[in-house]
């Protein structure tokens, strides 16, 4: 499914190159659930964005899905995240003036689904996360963990290969960031691959696999034999 081989990423600061990432290698096969660790400057966003499309390596390439995104031009990178790829955000990123059901029809509008289709598959996703009769609601009018119930929804509408989820219960209290963890575990269950990002190591547990990230190399790659919801 994802394929890193020696991934490197530096930025100039000053007069100096800096690097985030140096020499990242690792695969991830399809329907895995993987945690990337570490603290808070490591490179574990940075990694995130990388498999996404959203920057370019220094050096080294990346393959999602069978294709070398390091390789695309932007249209192409573009089409690949709107068709395989979604993403889930710490701060939300809803759009405060819509409902729920048109925040999460939104991927739909930028891919010229139509109307009829897209309130139906908007509707499918917020019957997934629980939240079909909130569906006329705006994010004002929701809980935190509601906005991230939407946020998920809007990442699965477009039914991406891939989902990454960037801090997805950094602004959670510890009770609803459960609840969105064991949503998480459902759909790793269904089927999806997910790369979640987080600083928490009890977060990282959640997943099959934890990839731990230090001053921009892999410090460690384990399985977890024990899931707390097991």
């Amino acid at each position: 499914m994802i394929q890193l081989n020696n991934v490197t990423k530096t930025v100039r600061s000053g007069t100096e190159d800096l690097t985030i990432l140096d020499d990242v290698s690792f695969g991830i096969p399809a329907g895995q659930f993987v945690a990337v660790t570490g603290a808070s400057g490591s490179g574990k966003s940075t990694l995130l964005g990388l498999i996404a499309g959203l920057d370019a390596p220094s050096s080294g390439n990346i393959v999602v899905d069978g294709d070398d995104v390091t390789a695309m031009n932007e249209d192409t990178l573009a089409r690949i995240r709107s068709q395989k790829i979604g993403f889930v955000f710490q701060s939300f990123e809803l759009l405060p003036r819509q409902t729920a059901l048109r925040n999460v029809e939104l991927p739909l509008v930028y891919a010229g689904i139509k109307s009829a289709e897209r309130q139906e598959r908007a509707l499918e996703m917020l019957r997934l996360v629980g939240l079909d009769k909130r569906a006329r609601h705006r994010p004002n009018e929701l809980s935190s963990g509601e906005r991230q119930r939407v946020a998920i929804a809007r990442a699965l509408v477009t039914r991406p290969a891939l989902l990454l989820a960037d801090e997805p219960t950094g602004n959670l209290d510890s009770r609803t960031g459960q609840e969105i963890l064991e949503l998480f575990d459902r759909l790793h269950q269904g089927g999806n691959t997910i790369i979640l990002v987080t600083h928490d190591p009890e977060v990282g547990k959640r997943a099959a696999r934890t990839v731990r990230v230090k001053d921009g190399r892999v410090e460690s790659d384990t399985a977890n034999a024990r899931r707390p919801q097991d």
